[in-house]
């Protein structure tokens, strides 16, 4: 009885689920996505001749910003064709990591998380401080208006709405919103984002 999953492929598929943990180990009973082990996947899609293109499969909560978009100038920077599925949620910083690659869907009942960054722990109350988080804020905002469709504008917009959620400031976008503001390419599903790929190869 086979799985499925031991054939040969010339497309590299990675999944970006739960949260995306950085320099701090998340608790063990936290679903995560360590960044250190994508990388060397990440490597590989460059520099493996046998792998023609990357597909990042996400359903995540958001996590590490640094983190993140590392792994986003990664997704960005490859020569080889990427597509990217967001399926449930693709929140926070899962915003640039999906639309870090040269196409993108999300699945029609998927919803994305946008909001101005976040910090825990310890905070030091100095401009230092304020602008860093402010400049950190820029770095995500650019990102994402240099890879989507997506109005700087509307994105800031977005980001520090206080009316579309309860308890927080931000907006929840599903799956056709995301589309519609241009922050994601199409809606669909699996087979859509691998024929996307495939006729990019």
């Amino acid at each position: 009885l086979t799985t499925g999953t031991d054939f040969d492929s010339d497309v590299q598929y990675i999944n970006i689920i739960g949260s995306v943990e950085g320099h701090n180990v998340l608790p063990a009973d936290n679903k995560a996505t360590k960044y250190e082990h994508l990388i060397p996947q990440l490597i590989a899609v460059e520099e493996n001749p046998k792998l023609k293109g990357l597909l990042v499969i996400l359903n995540t909560v958001g996590g590490d910003v640094e983190a993140g978009l590392a792994l986003a100038e990664m997704i960005s920077t490859l020569s080889k064709p990427t597509v990217s599925l967001v399926l449930g949620g693709g929140h926070s910083i899962g915003i640039p990591l999906a639309v870090a690659t040269d196409y993108s869907f999300i699945a029609r009942t998927a919803t994305m998380t946008l909001h101005p960054i976040r910090t825990t722990g310890l905070v030091i109350t100095s401009e230092t401080t304020f602008d860093y988080m402010r400049k950190t804020q820029e770095r995500v905002v650019n990102f994402i208006e240099d890879h989507s469709k997506a109005k700087r504008e509307e994105i800031i917009r977005l980001m520090n709405c206080n009316d579309n959620m309860s308890n927080d400031v931000g907006t929840i976008l599903f799956g056709r919103e995301a589309v519609d503001i241009g922050i994601i390419d199409e809606v669909g599903g699996v087979s859509q984002a691998i024929k996307e790929l495939r006729s990019r190869i």
